[in-house]
């Protein structure tokens, strides 16, 4: 319970809901965003009240949907409830996911006096036609307006996210887009080839063949040219899919990436504490109905709103811990963390899952010092290689 845990919010509102997103989003239920806010605090509160110490929280995310939807005020109630039930280190990195399209000065200023300091911008694309394929609501303007909007008020953490391997993409069009976020001067940023996901509009166009099917080698051409020329801007690849400029990992997400402790509020939310997985009700209204009932009430980390709740055994830990570790480029898995967590040594755990990805020079070792251990760490981790094959290398390690 003593150890940090990081603090994830789902903001499920949407002005639009995009045709590639398959995430827990919803569009025209607004007037649902005050009743929301209460019950996110209430849940808030019965967490945190639930536990049998204060619960130490280090980093918060608000991720959504559209988190920027929420107006400065909901935003420092829900803080308010976060500072009176949870132990906030003082030095916290506190998140924001925001469309820029969504963003003004005065709106930013607000966020900052209540405590933000990192902005994530979903900006995908700078060409306003990949933008209008990809139904996004904001142009590469509002990205240039809102990255200066947000220097002035006092973000000094900057990230974006982009999409590539879009149908018909070239890889001109995909440099020009990365050279001008690079110009932007991020901090951060995290690139994602476009998937298409069953049930989403690109995946039932896809299937009827009314959208082209993105072409995999120039999506990986893609990938590594991004990767060899964010390397020369000063970029460091510290995760499979994420680029940071020194010291400005995203906390949040190495939470999940080394298997540490995290609670989900919101609703489709999911947390991992107390060696307990759980994932919160989808419907926004169902998940008010939970919160509301005057005799609701939490067994820690669980809230109302749960609806799926697991136990995760040792060798499921072990498991994930190598799904989630392997993402690190450098990281990696650290012999000696593992060890101490699980008290077995990883190479005799998946000796031969270890021996085949290495045969096929998919793993290697390597020694690096790591912020989880204090000493030199002989770690496990993708060879370059391997990054565009990651998820044939995790799969070996989950059944």
């Amino acid at each position: 319970m003593n150890s940090p845990h990081a603090l994830y919010f789902h903001i499920p509102f949407c002005v639009h809901r995009c045709a590639y997103c398959d995430f827990n989003t919803y569009a025209g239920q607004d007037a649902l965003i005050p009743a929301y806010v209460d019950a996110l605090i209430r849940e808030i509160e019965l967490v945190g009240q639930g536990a049998r110490e204060k619960v130490h929280a280090s980093t918060i995310f608000f991720g959504g949907g559209t988190p920027s939807l929420l107006s400065v005020p909901q935003f420092s109630s829900i803080f308010d409830a976060i500072c009176q039930n949870f132990d906030l280190h003082p030095d916290a990195e506190i998140s924001l996911e925001a469309n820029p399209g969504t963003l003004t000065r005065d709106y930013l200023q607000g966020l900052r006096d209540v405590g933000f300091y990192r902005l994530s911008l979903g900006v995908q694309s700078a060409h306003p036609d990949e933008l209008q394929m990809l139904e996004r609501i904001h142009s590469y303007g509002d990205v240039v307006s809102a990255a200066l909007s947000a220097r002035k008020t006092g973000f000094e953490n900057l990230s974006f996210d982009l999409i590539f391997g879009l149908p018909e993409q070239t890889l001109d069009r995909w440099q020009a887009t990365l050279k001008l976020i690079v110009g932007l001067r991020p901090e951060h940023l995290s690139l994602y080839a476009l998937t298409l996901e069953h049930g989403t509009p690109f995946g039932r166009w896809a299937e009827r063949g009314l959208l082209p099917l993105p072409d995999p080698d120039l999506a990986a051409d893609m990938y590594e040219w991004a990767s060899e020329y964010l390397a020369g801007e000063g970029f460091e690849q510290y995760e499979i899919s994420n680029w940071k400029k020194p010291k400005q990992e995203c906390q949040h997400n190495l939470q999940y990436w080394r298997n540490l402790p995290y609670l989900g509020f919101g609703a489709g939310a999911h947390g991992y504490a107390d060696r307990m997985r759980y994932a919160n009700v989808l419907r926004i209204q169902t998940y008010i109905d939970r919160l509301v009932k005057k005799d609701a009430s939490a067994s820690f980390p669980f809230s109302p709103a749960a609806v799926s709740k697991q136990i995760v055994s040792d060798e499921q830990a072990m498991q994930e811990h190598m799904m989630m570790g392997l993402r690190l480029t450098h990281e990696g898995v650290a012999r000696e963390t593992f060890r101490t967590r699980y008290g077995h040594d990883v190479g005799d755990v998946f000796v031969s899952e270890i021996e085949e990805l290495m045969k096929y020079n998919l793993l290697e070792w390597g020694k690096i010092k790591t912020s989880e251990v204090s000493k030199t760490s002989e770690v496990l981790r993708l060879t370059k290689q391997a990054y565009l094959l990651g998820n044939q290398v995790f799969r070996r390690f989950v059944p």
